[in-house]
């Protein structure tokens, strides 16, 4: 999930258009262990977020039997990609990590897959598309699917059927052998995709690369056309379709430590995402913060934000919706690894602003925030042109529900925007308003805040953990850095 866009003359073009072919949208330690799946993740750009910071404008059966699988991947921007390995024989496809949606997605196509609005990703060296037709174990998703009755937001199992043509006589018979009709799907940042349900064998590496286990008839979107998605996704959610739920992992939980952006484009080194038992082992020292079960999103990740405390200094005022829902469940914070920057509700992002203003005595760099959007950069002094001076900037408390608290890294709240230069550089805050706090979640965790963080998803205990953490070393203890 995301910020919304404006440009909606395109965007009601494109449902306009797709609208006549697609039915229904919806909103959005490397010891053996036979119940964990060790993944690697690569930071990388989001197709809603700019090559460099800059504000955006807005079947169920479970397998048990898994070993402990890894995947070696590489390093590139603010974002973080899995890769996916589909198909008979295999293809390899990179995709972004996304806990705030449930459907996992590939392009589909070679020259045949449409993006609009993704000029700028077009020589992305990553967009490789899946290809069904030159996959032998591929084949359509049925209409019967409790997969394909969820990715159409349906109550009524035989809507899928009918929307396919079944004839009503083969629909009261539950004998429709018809494939599940096309789909659209859409993202909080108004990101669309359109596509079909497709069945085929995923394939991960085990512990020694040169093992994989495979999982057959996992189910994911072969998306032919998208408007500002041009590189697929794998949803962590907790609904039925999510990745972590199709592989039987859910009810135990995951794990994931961001690598810092300074490691972005190193093709050396990927940060770890870790399924399973593993992901919940010697957590002692763990700070966590209840899970929060929200009535309109029940699939998505919530926490209750307390307070924010700006070097010894707390900003007042938080309010209720960071913590609880409404009666129409909107509210809470929502923790979200395919929205790049926190977003904060007004009035309260702007006291945070205050409060940052009133300790920090460098000049501003109205210059800067009028090129990127964010709302406060500085010209920070850095002696001998050396940007490692994160502690001349106050840092950043967040304080959740149950006493948990996260001191946001360095590097993960004011960035260097550019080189220095005469030994002053630039950093900007990288945190947003939410554009409407009383619709949905009232505040977000981005991933850019959750750099060199172990966070910690326990489902059995319905709760998160937060641990400040060198997700470089960790990298390298489990064994994801290459030599």
């Amino acid at each position: 999930m995301a910020v919304m866009l404006n440009n909606i003359t395109t965007f009601l073009f494109f449902l306009l258009v797709n609208s006549l072919l697609f039915y229904s949208i919806q909103s959005l330690a490397r010891p053996r262990n036979p119940n964990s799946l060790i993944l690697g993740l690569t930071p990388a750009s989001r197709a809603s977020d700019p090559p460099h910071p800059k504000a955006s404008t807005s079947s169920r059966k479970q397998l048990t039997d898994v070993l402990d699988m890894m995947e070696p991947l590489r390093e590139v921007r603010d974002g973080y990609l899995i890769s996916l390995s589909i198909g008979t024989p295999p293809q390899v496809i990179q995709v972004y990590m996304d806990t705030g949606s449930d459907l996992t997605w590939v392009p589909c196509g070679n020259l045949s897959f449409d993006c609009i609005e993704c000029d700028d990703y077009r020589n992305n060296r990553m967009m490789a598309s899946f290809s069904p037709s030159h996959s032998s174990s591929s084949h359509r998703d049925s209409c019967t699917s409790p997969f394909c009755i969820d990715v159409h937001s349906s109550d009524n199992p035989l809507d899928p059927c009918t929307m396919a043509g079944c004839s009503l006589s083969t629909l009261v018979k539950a004998k429709c052998s018809w494939p599940c009709p096309p789909f659209a799907y859409t993202y909080g940042a108004g990101g669309v995709v359109t596509g079909t349900l497709t069945r085929d064998t995923l394939r991960v590496h085990g512990r020694n690369l040169g093992v994989t286990q495979e999982i057959p008839r996992f189910c994911f979107g072969c998306v032919g056309s998208t408007y500002r998605e041009p590189i697929g996704i794998a949803g962590f959610g907790r609904g039925a379709l999510s990745l972590p739920s199709q592989l039987g992992f859910l009810r135990k939980g995951f794990s994931h430590c961001f690598l810092a952006f300074k490691y972005a484009n190193n093709p050396n080194i990927s940060s770890p995402l870790i399924i399973g038992d593993i992901a919940l082992t010697s957590k002692d020292d763990m700070q966590f913060t209840p899970m929060l079960n929200s009535p309109m999103y029940p699939n998505y990740y919530y926490v209750g934000l307390e307070a924010i405390t700006v070097g010894n200094v707390s900003a007042t005022e938080v309010p209720s919706s960071l913590r609880e829902f409404d009666s129409l469940g909107n509210g809470g914070m929502l923790v979200d690894s395919g929205t790049t920057y926190t977003h904060l509700p007004e009035p309260f992002y702007s006291q945070v602003l205050s409060v940052l203003q009133s300790i920090i005595n460098y000049p501003r760099a109205t210059d800067m925030e009028m090129r990127t959007g964010f709302d406060l950069c500085y010209k920070v002094p850095c002696p001998n042109n050396s940007i490692l001076t994160g502690d001349l900037l106050p840092s950043i408390t967040f304080h959740f529900l149950n006493n948990a608290s996260l001191v946001l890294s360095q590097g993960s709240h004011f960035y260097a925007m550019s080189a220095p230069r005469n030994s002053t550089v630039v950093k900007c805050l990288l945190f947003q308003s939410m554009d409407d706090g009383d619709y949905g979640p009232a505040g977000v965790l981005g991933s850019f805040q959750q750099q060199d963080v172990e966070v910690v998803y326990d489902m059995e205990k319905e709760r998160i953990g937060f641990r400040p953490m060198d997700c470089a070393s960790a990298a390298s203890f489990q064994g994801f850095n290459k030599t």
